[in-house]
């Protein structure tokens, strides 16, 4: 586990330090752990032992959720974690969380996503791009890029860059090579993870949407297209699940940069 970006794991280092030097008793520490594998709300279970398996807290997925319930649960995970993350939000669910629970809460109407971010000490680690075809991927590749930031990821991105005119996407390719994991989002045909993989050495992440005429039937021909690849290095997630592969992108990433030693030194290209 990456303790240096786990301010929940020092929370709880924090704790035992404070027993250990006699400053708590043996009811308190008690008290305060009580509720550390889970939370019960009754409609809902917060996961509080997540971040201390996985290193980064339980996400909502507000989808189906009522703003209420979405407000309940976010007061939950913020009452032990810095961060929090939505996804599949609305207005409605967002003034609920703004005005109830965290003040300091944004809202990105584009990728429909939550976030609070109270972290005192961050420094974003380097590595991860984002790319989308067309304008139309954005509410998919935005949701991607938000989720590998707030998990300590910095995000370099490059929009509008499909097929269709390759030269849009041949103008980034200093940015590619020194990637350490691209997310490639495209609807439609869903070629461009293909193009991409042939192009740059690190791992690709492709991201089938739902846009595209009848034909493309709600992403499943790019969906099926991504799975045929016949690029090397390709992994494909679900369609529209910009959160997954920002997730896994930003694993891979700090992975990486602690087997490297250093988030600062080059990426090999």
């Amino acid at each position: 586990m990456n303790q240096d970006r786990n301010i929940d794991t020092s929370k709880l280092r924090a704790l035992l330090e404070q027993f250990k030097q006699d400053g708590l008793s043996i009811d308190e520490v008690v008290s305060r752990l009580r509720d550390l594998p889970y939370e019960d709300l009754d409609f809902a279970k917060v996961d509080h032992h997540r971040v201390l398996r996985t290193g980064f807290p339980e996400v909502i997925f507000g989808q189906g959720k009522s703003a209420e319930q979405i407000a309940k649960i976010a007061t939950a995970v913020l009452a032990r974690s810095d961060t929090l993350l939505v996804t599949r939000a609305n207005s409605e669910d967002f003034h609920a969380v703004s005005t109830k629970v965290a003040k300091d809460a944004t809202y990105d109407d584009l990728a429909h996503t939550i976030v609070v971010d109270r972290r005192s000490k961050h420094e974003p680690v380097p590595g991860v791009t984002v790319l989308c075809a067309g304008t139309s991927d954005l509410p998919v590749a935005t949701e991607a890029a938000i989720t590998a930031e707030l998990m300590g990821c910095s995000v370099e991105k490059a929009f509008d860059v499909g097929v269709a005119g390759l030269h849009r996407l041949l103008d980034h390719m200093p940015i590619l090579q020194r990637s350490r994991v691209v997310v490639v989002v495209a609807g439609m045909e869903g070629a461009l993870p293909s193009v991409v993989g042939g192009l740059v050495e690190a791992p690709i992440i492709a991201v089938p949407t739902s846009i595209g005429y009848g034909a493309s039937f709600q992403g499943l021909a790019a969906l099926l297209a991504m799975l045929n690849s016949c690029a090397a290095g390709v992994g494909v997630v679900n369609i529209d699940n910009g959160f997954g592969a920002g997730y896994l992108a930003a694993q891979i990433n700090l992975t990486s940069t602690r087997e490297c030693g250093s988030g600062d030194q080059d990426i090999p290209v």
